[in-house]
């Protein structure tokens, strides 16, 4: 195994074969993934509203600033890649770098954040579905036992498609990333047309240059809870590294894919908040996106954007459907990662060995995607009964935390694995060193300040919330409650693993000199 000790600026870490299918997706198909994954129009649909009710006017630059940390991390991503292209992504490089503690956090707060987002996927799902139809009555209570139902039966669907295998899922992902962008596109120009046009509603506004001055943003506080939700418009592109040993050149191509995936999203994201916000405005009456009587964006916008008749409704409908597949989308590609890095954890010994049992015929880690499936369905089940389903929206909040807590820890990891090598040449100063660095603080400020804004109910970062029953009686935001009971179930399950089975926590399976287990 070749280590930052040699003289050599390319290290090259010794491979586990785990018996994913090698070769199986190109550029092209990875970037898909990475993209899908973050769901663009489900993200925009459940999110954008939240980040206008903190930042008003200004969430396109918040959405550009949002972006500086999360290309900042990409290129942690890519360049950890080449030395490791491992499916466990953040748990494998932690650990080599920082050791086993560091890197089952950083594998524990994947699983943790792409769990609870399965939940909100799931509802956005059920709800659209009925939507589609025509039934607003089922499609606008979050609450219902059918949106409930169908929610279900996404979560079952997705998850037998991923235990069907990654071509399958990658065939199916480059059809509906197709459609959505589209409509995206479609609806962010005809908004725009219709603004400049004078075929517009009363709420409209004109775009302007203040929209893009952050100065202007009321508090620091706001500005901060805004990047954390604009966080998780972008989370997801890491997919295209996490299924890295089943594409082609995998050294390459998911870091490529991933750093593609993050540029096409800022494209997508900035042209469509513009779009939106001109055309809707951000009041808190109508169809304004600081009503929080919509329960999402893109549902309201769909037939005042391009009306109610003839074409205008098709296109209203389509622009449904697309935000229905992009939830779906996103539920198949949130169990992606989510199963490989458990398939990781496992294999390395620091999960139960079951995790690592692989399909003898479709080459994917079935324990693995059935245990994530229904984990997120008990979740939603949960969730949808608790506080009239705002929990759902919390745990929205809480993942950014967890994305900030693993995106940062993953920059760090690169500089620290590479840092005996830094100096070698000033490309490795800059993409090795200094840049992943600078995602990696902008990544955990923002995370520890938004920790403090969830604690503190007065902030009005969280939609619920819990009153301690003993001494001193805070009341505790709802986020930071969903956070720090994830947190709390990882910590257990590690003290757990860590005397049932001590070898990794040993350094007996994964270090930077330790040779590597090969699965059995």
């Amino acid at each position: 195994m070749a280590t930052a000790e040699g003289t050599s600026p390319i290290i090259v870490e010794d491979q586990v074969d785990k018996g994913l299918k090698s070769g199986a997706l190109g550029l092209i198909s990875a970037t898909t993934m990475g993209v899908a994954s973050t769901a663009p129009a489900y993200s925009l649909a459940v999110t954008l509203g939240l980040v206008v009710a903190f930042v008003g006017l200004h969430a396109p630059i918040v959405a550009v600033l949002a972006f500086i940390p999360i290309f900042l991390t990409s290129i942690g991503y890519s360049e950890l890649n080449k030395a490791d292209p491992d499916c466990g992504t953040t748990f494998t490089w932690g650990t080599r770098a920082f050791g086993p503690k560091t890197g089952f956090a950083g594998g524990w707060a994947i699983v943790a954040a792409d769990v609870l987002c399965m939940a909100s996927l799931a509802q956005i799902a059920g709800q659209y579905v009925f939507l589609l139809f025509g039934s607003t009555s089922i499609g606008d209570n979050a609450t219902s036992g059918w949106v409930l139902l169908v929610g279900l039966i996404w979560l079952v669907l997705m998850t037998y498609i991923c235990y069907r295998g990654i071509e399958v899922s990658a065939a199916l992902q480059r059809v509906l990333l197709g459609v959505e962008l589209l409509m995206l596109v479609v609806l962010a120009i005809t908004a725009l047309v219709k603004v400049y046009s004078g075929n517009h509603p009363a709420t409209s506004i004109h775009v302007a240059w203040s929209w893009f001055n952050p100065f202007q943003i009321s508090s620091f506080t706001a500005f901060v809870s805004g990047i954390i939700l604009m966080l998780f418009i972008y989370w997801g592109w890491d997919t295209a590294v996490s299924v890295n040993e089943e594409t082609k050149d995998p050294e390459k191509t998911p870091g490529q894919a991933a750093i593609l995936s993050t540029i096409i999203l800022l494209v997508t994201y900035v042209l469509v908040i513009v779009g939106a916000q001109a055309f809707a405005g951000v009041g808190s009456k109508g169809i304004g996106l600081g009503n929080t009587a919509n329960f999402d964006v893109l549902s309201s916008l769909g037939t005042e954007v391009f009306g109610g008749h003839g074409i205008g409704l098709l296109l209203a409908r389509l622009l449904i459907l697309m935000v229905l597949s992009s939830a779906a989308a996103s539920t198949q590609t949130t169990i992606l990662p989510t199963a490989r890095t458990t398939l990781s954890m496992a294999t390395y010994r620091a999960i139960p060995k079951v995790f690592a049992k692989m399909h003898p015929r479709y080459l994917t880690p079935t324990v693995s995607t059935i245990v994530m499936g229904v984990l997120s369905a008990l979740l939603y089940l949960w969730f949808n009964f608790t506080s009239g389903g705002f929990v759902i929206t919390d745990a929205v909040t809480a993942i950014g935390l967890y994305i900030a807590f693993y995106y940062g820890l993953t920059a760090f990891a690169c500089t620290w694995y590479y840092r005996r090598t830094l100096l070698s040449s000033q490309r490795n100063l800059w993409m090795q060193g200094i840049l992943p660095t600078l995602g990696g603080l902008m990544m955990y400020a923002a995370g520890g300040w938004s920790l403090w804004a969830d604690w503190d109910v007065a902030s009005n970062n969280s939609f619920t919330s819990w009153l301690m029953p003993f001494w001193p009686h805070w009341y505790i935001g709802g986020v930071f409650v969903i956070a720090f009971l994830s947190a709390l179930a990882g910590l257990i399950a590690g003290i757990i693993m860590r005397f049932v089975a001590p070898a990794y926590w040993r350094k007996e399976t994964l270090t930077r000199s330790t040779p590597t287990l090969v699965p059995e």
